[in-house]
């Protein structure tokens, strides 16, 4: 387990995911770790079959995946320029599964994770990915709280 070697840091670009990906930073640059920056596509439904329906989910699901490997890459530069080794996967599908699926692909020793902080019928509505992935993990998840204004 110790020293960290391999750390997984998903992200979803909100504020409290990058808050998150600094305190990763932190822990990489005592342990001299590597990062794997993730993000998790969505499964989008099927478009519906009226022939007249213009919206095409391949296209948009290509959309969706070129703008997050930008995003994903601006942040490995970041990370990169603080002097710790950053990689980047884009997965697909249920974000907590995926998120330890990828983990444990990787061999982490870690996941730094953000926490949204909803409470309430928020949270029974939409339940919580890191909660998900705390559960599933079978290896140290470290939960950064989002923060408050």
């Amino acid at each position: 387990m110790l020293p960290f070697k391999r750390i997984v840091c998903p992200v979803d670009f909100s504020p409290a995911s990058q808050h998150a990906v600094s305190e990763a930073v932190a822990i990489a640059k005592v342990f001299q770790a590597e990062i794997l920056l993730v993000h998790v596509l969505p499964v989008l439904p099927a478009a519906p079959s009226d022939p007249n329906f213009v919206f095409q989910v391949p296209e948009y699901e290509r959309a969706l995946r070129a703008d997050a490997e930008r995003q994903l890459a601006r942040l490995a530069a970041g990370v990169a320029d603080e002097g710790i080794a950053a990689r980047t996967a884009v997965g697909h599908g249920d974000a907590g599964s995926e998120i330890v699926r990828l983990a444990k692909e990787d061999v982490a020793d870690l996941i730094v994770i953000a926490t949204h902080g909803m409470t309430g019928w928020r949270h029974v509505m939409f339940g919580s990915v890191a909660e998900k992935v705390v559960r599933l993990a079978g290896r140290p998840v470290l939960t950064i709280p989002a923060l408050r204004d």
